[in-house]
């Protein structure tokens, strides 16, 4: 009788209890994250319910959508009772709400503090294990116009290439840009390379007519601006 229940799982459960149902009843907002990830998995394995499976998962990766988000489908599928599929709708599901998330941070379309940048680009940055370099394109009136990964690297950092990112500015028609790069290590203070790239690229924008209005570094949902700190 007990291994019947426990492949049973859910289905015991008080209906207002079960994830399906109480979405149905009470709404999205009153579920658990637990009980969102095992509405995509459906089911567990033959010890856990589903949602015991997804509470597990959860704890593995210390509670935190974020860390969960960099989860590979391999990394997930050691979970007994994840299989490729089930891997790929967790991935899935994260992925669309990080670009769900972007979308709704398109809505900033004028840069006026380095704050405004941050939460342009802050989905971007949140979940990277790496560093990459990005600029977003501004318009005379500082409209966002675009903006375009420049370079991907390992954790120890990446190469941002001057005449690609004038060549970039140019082609799209900016008037201004602005640099952000992200530190996987978590130190927000910006390197020596950092500065002497900062500092290479305004002048260069200045005999352009291009104007770097800011440089960006993000780390741990933070930021260092070289516009806040009168380095730019």
């Amino acid at each position: 009788m007990a291994d019947y229940e426990q492949k049973l799982g859910i289905k015991l459960w008080a209906e207002e209890d079960r994830p399906r149902e109480k979405l149905l009843l009470h709404g999205r907002r009153h579920l658990t994250d637990a009980e969102l990830i095992a509405i995509l998995i459906s089911s567990g394995n033959k010890n856990e319910s589903a949602v015991d499976l997804s509470k597990r998962i959860l704890v593995f990766y210390e509670n935190n959508l974020t860390k969960l988000g960099k989860a590979s489908i391999p990394d997930l599928s050691k979970f007994k009772g994840i299989g490729e599929a089930k891997a790929i709708s967790i991935v899935a599901a994260l992925e669309l709400g990080l670009r769900r998330k972007e979308t709704l941070e398109e809505q900033v379309i004028q840069v006026t503090t380095s704050n405004d940048v941050f939460k342009y680009l802050n989905a971007t940055f949140s979940h990277l294990n790496h560093e990459e370099f990005w600029i977003l394109l501004l318009n005379r009136s500082n409209h966002i116009i675009g903006k375009y990964l420049i370079s991907k690297g390992g954790q120890a950092g990446t190469v941002a290439d001057p005449k690609i990112i004038f060549k970039v500015a140019i082609e799209n028609n900016a008037a201004n840009i602005v640099l952000a790069h992200n530190h996987p290590s978590g130190n927000l203070m910006p390197s020596d390379s950092d500065n002497k790239l900062t500092r290479d690229l305004v002048a260069s924008g200045i005999m352009l007519g291009l104007y770097v209005v800011d440089h960006l570094i993000f780390a741990n949902k933070r930021y260092y601006s070289y516009k806040d700190d009168d380095k730019v």
